[in-house]
Order: structure tokens, then C-alpha cells, then sequence
């Protein structure tokens, strides 16, 4: 299994978004590295949902529901979605600025490929921000 972080911004799809919706289609994607890494994704791998701009935090925990496919929200070739559900809302957020400052984490690639909305999460680090997720005080 693999693990991956999405980035949104909430005001476009937030936590609250996928919650309503039980399984939604991560689209939009424009990025070629992203692209690669939702093509890589395989059902069952787990998900940390992060809402950029507003916030900059990993607020829960989806899972691939089903694996990629055409982006039905364009027609140019190439393009490709995933659909995820949610897993877990976190009790506690984990911030950019906690993820910059840890050791363990300050190295991710969601803080060195800033600009990727779609980055693989190495277990090490995805087992240390769930584990602040639930251990905040």
C-alpha cells in the first residue's frame, strides 16, 4: 500500500465537500508530475486530505476508491482522476508551519514540491502525522 497527500483549497473542495458527497472524483489535475502520481495510486492506498491556501493543514484521512481514469472535466487527452472516500476527520489539524518544524517531516515533498496538489507520503511520515493528529493535547 501506498500512501499520498491531495491539497485543496477548501472554498473550491474541502473536507466538508467529500464528507457530503461519500466518494468523490479528485479532478482538475494539471500537472504532469501530479498527473503521474494519481496514475500510481491504487485502490485501497490511504490519503491525507490537506486544505491549502485557508488553513494549510491535513484535516483527515481518505482512501482510493477507485483507480484513474479519463478526467471527464476536459477533453484534451492525457488527463486523469481518482475517486476517493473519506476515512477519518482528524480531532486535531496538523498546520504547514508544525510540518516545516518537525524533523521528521520538514523534508516531505509537500513542503520541497510545494506546488504539486497530488505528492507521495513516505509511511514513516504519514504514520508521525496521523500520530499528531490524534495525540495533540
Amino acid at each position: 500500500m501506498n500512501h499520498w497527500l491531495v491539497k485543496s483549497e477548501p472554498f473550491k473542495y474541502s473536507w466538508d465537500h467529500l464528507v457530503a458527497e461519500g466518494e468523490g472524483m479528485w479532478d482538475g489535475v494539471r500537472n504532469y508530475a501530479a498527473r503521474n502520481n494519481l496514475m500510481a495510486m491504487k485502490v485501497g492506498d490511504l490519503v491525507l486530505f490537506y486544505h491549502s491556501n485557508e488553513g494549510k493543514e491535513v484535516v483527515g484521512l481518505a482512501k482510493v476508491s477507485k483507480e484513474h481514469y479519463p478526467d471527464p472535466t476536459t477533453e484534451e487527452p492525457g488527463w486523469v482522476v481518482v475517486n476517493l472516500v473519506p476515512v477519518e476527520k482528524f480531532p486535531n489539524t496538523v498546520t504547514l508551519a508544525e510540518i516545516k518544524k518537525d524533523e521528521l517531516l520538514k523534508q516531505m515533498d509537500l513542503v520541497r514540491l510545494s506546488r504539486l496538489s497530488v505528492v507521495p507520503v513516505k509511511r514513516e511520515e504519514f504514520d508521525h502525522i496521523v500520530a499528531l493528529a490524534h495525540d495533540k493535547k
